[in-house]
């Protein structure tokens, strides 16, 4: 039987941050839950994470900022972010990543699948 995904997302809303955790791990995936990306970037999950989920705008580092630190370290995770944010900017940004993924809050629970499956399907490597 195959280790079922790890999903970490990230996000400071505390509703959100469970109800997603909630939903996948209906989904069978294995789910950590951060409330900052300073505590996941602190987190031994980082390296054993196989797919991120993360708001945009949080206070402190926001989730590009996460993403970008990630590269620098050249650690590869596939990206999916979300956001309450319809500019065009963020979404710009995220692709210029090369995010997994983009959802603009609030997003029905088939598209987020469809990302996460696209995600991990796409592999995760370690440079």
């Amino acid at each position: 039987m195959p280790t079922p995904a790890i999903i970490s997302i990230v996000d400071d809303d505390d509703d959100v941050r469970l109800s997603l955790g909630s939903l996948l791990r209906s989904y069978g995936y294995t789910i950590q839950l951060f409330d900052s990306a300073e505590h996941f970037l602190c987190s031994e999950l980082m390296g054993v994470t196989d797919c991120l989920i993360s708001d945009i705008q949080m206070p402190g580092m926001s989730g590009l900022n996460m993403c970008e630190h990630l590269i620098a370290q050249g650690v590869q995770i596939p990206v999916i972010f979300m956001t309450a944010s319809a500019e065009p900017a963020p979404r710009l940004a995220a692709q210029r990543l090369g995010a997994a993924g983009y959802l603009t809050k609030p997003f029905d629970e088939q598209p987020l699948v469809a990302c996460i499956q696209a995600a991990l399907n796409s592999g995760r490597s370690e440079a």
